[in-house]
């Protein structure tokens, strides 16, 4: 995007009745973002100062409504573009969503969407809430509970929530969780010793040993955001300024701001902006600003048919939108590089060939480059079938560029003789020797005029062709030749032209040949370029599941420190999991079987791959012999 946006606007309304709709304006914005965003979300109780921080990671005083009222002022989710401030190429979305907890609208389940739309579509949460990390601060935090309720990570069939979905599949969609404590009035002490922000956040989250309700349910919360979140950070911040001043925050200079306040409002941004990663799906692919409009869509129109939203539902349906955008991209590509290189006609079919393979090479590059999941291969293959496409137009526009360039050289040379004819010069005795010694030097300088291209002997023998009863007519009237020696001259032109006849199925026949091996060609660089794409994939897969079992054992360590024996046996079977995964990984049939799944579809895609075109070859050489 060239123009940041100058304010926020509404990505998700929330309407009175509590229905949740995906704004078109919000859309045409994220559409023209194709840099990767980086996607910061804050939720938290209405009235907390959420606004506040969002104007500060945006680097304005100004722009997210901060109301000076207790009355929730941000309705649905609001957005704001702008370009990073400290990642280059990439855009910084911020999403302000609507306080939670309004007893003016009452409506919990509503609330909950709005928290759950917050987490799937950013890369990190802010969760900000007042004064301490209390249990009543655990209580209101009660929409993480409900996630697991409230989204599914697989579609049904495909090991649903009902066989039991753990956490590590949630934490791969999962955004970093950074709790926002405001005005925070404690000393951070414990046990006489002082103590660091995420200390602070840690010990709060510690789990109450025992099996009543009152530990349940004390628990319950701290263990959702420890399975969920295994990323996490803590900031607390002091009250801004005196209570008088707190309602017009926004008009206040920042001298008139607390300056302890000021300089952790400072970090707290710093961090977010350092660490932040770009919003991806599982497997490591970046999304753009246009991918996180369809994320967007896809969740809510599942939220509002009823449905509880599929996350790996929304990434397949993503995939089909960008593997489609992929194969365009990738004509466009190639027909811009073929612009660049394409003056027609060329001298031969494997120089024409070359010049596709060079756009084909880079076509290819900019759809593995774009594209992601495209598990059954069929968009690869829409793009191998494209390609063909363009290289059997290729070859037929350099035909005919071809063939109007010989028809033109011939006719211009043609002319003199053709002036000659018409000045009954050969119509004398020895006549028709004098004919065909002209014919010949015209066949000679025809020949010598460069960049004819690839109809050049197939032009010249359908002109000669076509010049034939004229030969014949100039032959039969020279007086000079016997009746036997006429016969002799006709039958050595039609040797002849059976012999340019020949020469012209000869050139046939291997450019045939060279267009079925440039097949073979093509397929080999779509299995090249597709087998580095794997490679890097299962790079990132395996790096993937190596954090997320860093964070399961670090976990089991912290449960085990604590004497949550049980617990971290629960947790035994989720790492036991991820190690099974690694080692299907890591096993060679996980890419073998994908280039396998190519190498079938090429044999639908491509008409002469795998000898399919065998037959046409058998015909030529029938037709030579």
């Amino acid at each position: 995007m060239e123009i940041p946006m100058l304010a926020p606007i509404c990505l998700i309304e929330n309407s009175p009745a509590g229905e949740l709709r995906v704004q078109q304006e919000a859309l045409r914005v994220l559409a023209e973002i194709s840099q990767p965003v980086v996607v910061v979300a804050i939720a938290g109780l209405y009235r907390t100062g959420k606004s506040y921080l969002m104007n500060k990671l945006a680097g304005k005083r100004t722009g997210f409504s901060l109301g000076s009222t207790i009355q929730s002022h941000t309705k649905g989710i609001w957005m704001w573009c702008l370009p990073h401030p400290r990642r280059a190429g990439h855009t910084l979305v911020l999403l302000d969503t609507e306080g939670l907890g309004d007893v003016e609208k009452g409506d919990t389940k509503n609330d909950t969407w709005i928290f759950a739309l917050a987490v799937l579509l950013s890369s990190t949460l802010v969760y900000n809430s007042l004064g301490t990390i209390s249990q009543q601060a655990m209580d209101q935090l009660h929409y993480v509970t409900e996630l697991t309720e409230r989204i599914k990570v697989k579609a049904a069939g495909e090991g649903s929530q009902q066989e039991g979905e753990n956490s590590a599949e949630f934490v791969r969609f999962f955004p970093a969780f950074v709790w926002a404590v405001r005005d925070f009035t404690l000393q951070l002490e414990l046990d006489g010793r002082e103590i660091t922000e995420d200390e602070y956040l840690e010990n709060g989250l510690k789990l109450k040993p025992g099996s009543s309700r009152r530990a349940q349910l004390h628990n319950l919360p701290r263990e959702c955001i420890r399975q969920f979140f295994p990323a996490r950070k803590c900031f607390v911040f002091v009250q801004p300024a005196g209570r008088r001043d707190l309602p017009r925050l926004e008009e206040l200079q920042e001298d008139e701001l607390e300056p302890e306040f000021r300089e952790q409002v400072a970090r707290f941004c710093r961090h977010v902006w350092e660490t932040s990663k770009p919003k991806t799906i599982p497997g490591g692919h970046v999304v753009t600003g246009a991918m996180l409009g369809t994320l967007a869509v896809t969740y809510v129109d599942a939220i509002r048919s009823g449905a509880v939203p599929c996350m790996e539902s929304a990434v397949l349906a993503l995939a089909q939108m960008e593997n489609s955008a992929a194969v365009g991209e990738a004509m466009a590509v190639y027909e811009e590089q073929l612009a660049q290189r394409a003056a027609l006609p060329k001298e031969s079919v494997q120089e024409l060939l070359e010049l596709h393979a060079q756009c084909e090479r880079e076509a290819l590059r900019a759809f593995m480059a774009r594209a992601f999941k495209d598990d059954d291969r069929s968009f690869q293959g829409e793009l191998m079938r494209r390609l063909e496409e363009q290289k059997q137009e290729l070859c037929r526009r350099n035909e005919l560029a071809s063939s109007d360039r010989c028809t033109a050289t011939l006719l211009e040379l043609w002319d003199e003789m053709d002036n000659r004819i018409g000045q009954g010069v050969y119509l004398v005795p020895g006549g028709y020797q004098h004919f065909q010694d002209d014919r010949q030097r015209m066949v000679e300088r025809y020949r010598q005029v460069l960049g004819k291209g690839v109809k050049a002997k197939e032009v010249l023998q359908e002109f000669l062709q076509s010049k034939e009863d004229v030969a014949q007519s100039i032959l039969q009237t020279d007086e000079a030749l016997t009746e036997k020696e006429k016969e002799m001259a006709a039958e050595r032109a039609r040797a002849e032209a059976a012999e340019r006849e020949q020469e012209v199925l000869k050139q046939k026949e291997a450019e045939l040949q060279q267009k079925l091996e440039d097949q073979d060609r093509s397929y080999q660089e779509n299995l090249r370029q597709l087998e580095t794409k794997l490679e890097d994939e299962r790079k990132k897969l395996l790096e993937e599941q190596g954090k997320m079992m860093d964070q399961k054992l670090k976990e089991q360590a912290a449960l085990l420190q604590e004497g949550f024996r049980e617990e971290a046996g629960r947790l035994e079977s989720e790492i036991r999991h991820l190690q099974q995964q690694n080692e299907e990984i890591r096993k060679p049939s996980w890419i073998q079987s994908a280039l396998g799944m190519l190498g079938d579809v090429a044999s639908l895609v491509l008409p002469g791959f795998f000898g399919k075109a065998a037959g046409a070859i058998t015909y030529l050489i029938q037709r030579l012999f």
